[in-house]
């Protein structure tokens, strides 16, 4: 079979969070706003924006303040005491059809994990939106030594369930997730992103459940 038709034997999905599970645009967009007007500087440039979408927060202090360590530690302790996250995660917009996918991949025996930059505000998204039941396991930047790109997020979640790289699959949006992937040797799956190098490209959840072997087709849209 050709790449485009071949289906793969899979017994893991890991997923990024920010613009795969959610589009977090607008949150992250008014956090990091709020930090860098309070601290006294212009709101974040578009560039700036796409590199603290992907990072963690603490990297993305860093980008905002690189040229002051005294301003980023300012906003470092303004994040820890004055930020409630949950006033940002209201804004996260679910992506369609994602539960149905992730029920979809429950049924067929596949496990289903997150491999995220997010940090202390993860519990809360997870608690807001009822995800929890439906993932076995959720590895923030806060659980490793080694955000992504590095490949300690995904190494963990492999050791955890005792799985082969080959049958995992990672759905992410950016390069970090990209890059991340190809360190852990698991595929590749771009979400709405055709401009990222990937095993497969897939512009809703549901076509995720296109690519596998496992099981009966799809569900209804």
């Amino acid at each position: 079979m050709d790449k485009k038709t071949q289906k793969w034997q899979i017994d893991c999905v890991i997923y990024d969070c920010d613009g795969v599970l959610f589009d977090s645009l607008e949150a992250n967009g008014r956090l990091y706003r709020k930090i860098a007007l309070s601290m006294g500087r212009e709101p974040l440039t578009e560039d700036e924006l796409r590199y603290c979408h992907t990072h963690t927060v603490y990297e993305s202090l860093r980008c905002m303040f690189r040229d002051n360590e005294a301003l980023e530690k300012k906003a470092a302790e303004f994040l820890k005491k004055e930020i409630n996250f949950k006033d940002f995660i209201v804004y996260l917009k679910m992506e369609p059809n994602l539960l149905n996918t992730l029920t979809a991949l429950k049924e067929r025996g596949i496990k289903r994990a997150i491999s995220t930059n997010r940090t202390t505000s993860m519990p809360y998204v997870m608690e807001q939106y009822g995800l929890l039941p439906h993932f076995e396991m959720v590895v923030t930047a806060l659980d490793v030594a080694n955000p992504k790109p590095h490949p300690e997020s995904v190494e963990k979640i492999l050791q955890a369930f005792k799985l082969n790289s080959q049958n995992v699959i990672f759905v992410g949006d950016s390069d970090v997730d990209r890059d991340t992937a190809l360190a852990s040797g698991v595929r590749f799956v771009a979400y709405k992103n055709s401009g990222l190098k990937a095993d497969a490209l897939i512009e809703d959840h549901l076509a995720l459940l296109d690519l596998l072997s496992n099981g009966r087709q799809r569900p209804r849209e």
